[in-house]
């Protein structure tokens, strides 16, 4: 897959705090825990895209720190620098998780179902979501829980590429261009009114590279 450009986005796109039915809709309705029965080892990016996402994390990932990897799978791109104390993954199929060498603990947990996260208040320093956002039916829940259970300052990264499930993703971002996804997750981090700093990383473009692009976006829980 050839390297694309998109422009910077406006920040001007609207998403309501419940996206209602017909924007959540997906094609394959039926339960998620069975669409993730079966474990699926594969990566969904290429080799060039990982290493992206990995040095994004090392960039903006404390270290030493609790981390949770939500709607997390067999790998989780969370480079060895970064020497995390604990890395909790959430997820729905539990012999991906625990291939996964990253992970110090395992929650099958379905947010979709429950959009409430099984932890403490102020529990991590630190969470990542790796191509998964396109999924969520309930995204500004789940991101105000994010920042609910992230101590103060901790950073939330949502990394995403063109590559999904269609089955499984929602018609908004079905429907949406490439540059109009990247607003509308910062939408979603913007309706909790929690997180501040929202940024947007863009690796969707390299200079002779073929690869699978990949943006990110990112914010901190604000501080009291």
């Amino acid at each position: 897959m050839g390297p694309c450009r998109v422009e910077r986005p406006s920040w001007s796109l609207h998403v309501p705090k419940v996206l209602p039915p017909e924007l959540r809709r997906r094609m394959d309705e039926s339960d998620d825990e069975l669409f993730y029965e079966y474990p699926r080892f594969v990566v969904h990016i290429d080799e060039h895209a990982i290493a992206d996402v990995g040095h994004i994390y090392e960039r903006l990932l404390p270290k030493k720190g609790e981390i949770l990897d939500l709607m997390s799978s067999w790998r989780s791109h969370l480079p060895l620098t970064l020497e995390p104390k604990r890395v909790v993954g959430l997820g729905l199929n539990r012999a991906e998780m625990a291939d996964n060498p990253a992970l110090s603990d395992i929650v099958i947990h379905n947010v979709n179902r429950q959009p409430r996260l099984p932890f403490d208040d102020a529990s991590f320093d630190g969470a990542v979501m790796t191509v998964s956002v396109q999924y969520l039916i309930h995204p500004i829940e789940i991101f105000a829980e994010t920042a609910r259970v992230l101590r103060p300052g901790g950073p939330f990264i949502v990394t995403f590429s063109n590559r999904m499930f269609p089955a499984k993703a929602i018609a908004l971002w079905q429907a949406a261009s490439e540059p109009q996804r990247t607003e509308i997750v910062r939408s979603y981090f913007a309706e909790t009114g929690t997180f501040e700093r929202i940024e947007l990383i863009d690796r969707s473009w390299r200079a002779g590279v073929p690869s699978d692009p990949i943006w990110a976006l990112f914010g901190y829980k604000k501080t009291p």
